[in-house]
């Protein structure tokens, strides 16, 4: 990879992660990993009211992370950028999949 490219990468890359580091936008994006799901349904798994929601919501679509699909009045959201499934199916494995695992790197050293 060429060091040009390889610099907008990393800016393209900081920004994504930098959308990541909101909890409530990580744990929309984790839902979203196992299946597509409307606004009153993430109210309810995440424990935000709709108006908070929809600014999420809004500014994971405005940034091309989320897409959308109408069915009747109901609106569900999906993961529409395939490179943030894949970061986001990843991180849900190791960290979300079987939240009763003992973690192995957790161990403290003397």
């Amino acid at each position: 990879m060429q060091i040009n490219s390889m610099h907008e990468s990393a800016g393209i890359v900081a920004g994504l992660l930098k959308l990541l580091s909101a909890p409530n936008r990580l744990l929309i994006l984790c839902h979203l990993i196992e299946s597509e799901q409307c606004v009153t349904d993430l109210c309810e798994l995440i424990g935000m009211k709709p108006p908070a929601m929809s600014q999420q919501l809004a500014m994971l679509r405005r940034e091309g992370l989320l897409s959308s699909r109408r069915e009747s009045q109901t609106i569900f959201y999906f993961i529409a950028d395939e490179k943030v499934e894949k970061l986001m199916s990843f991180l849900y494995e190791t960290y979300c999949k079987d939240s009763t695992h003992t973690s192995r790197g957790n161990t403290t050293r003397a």
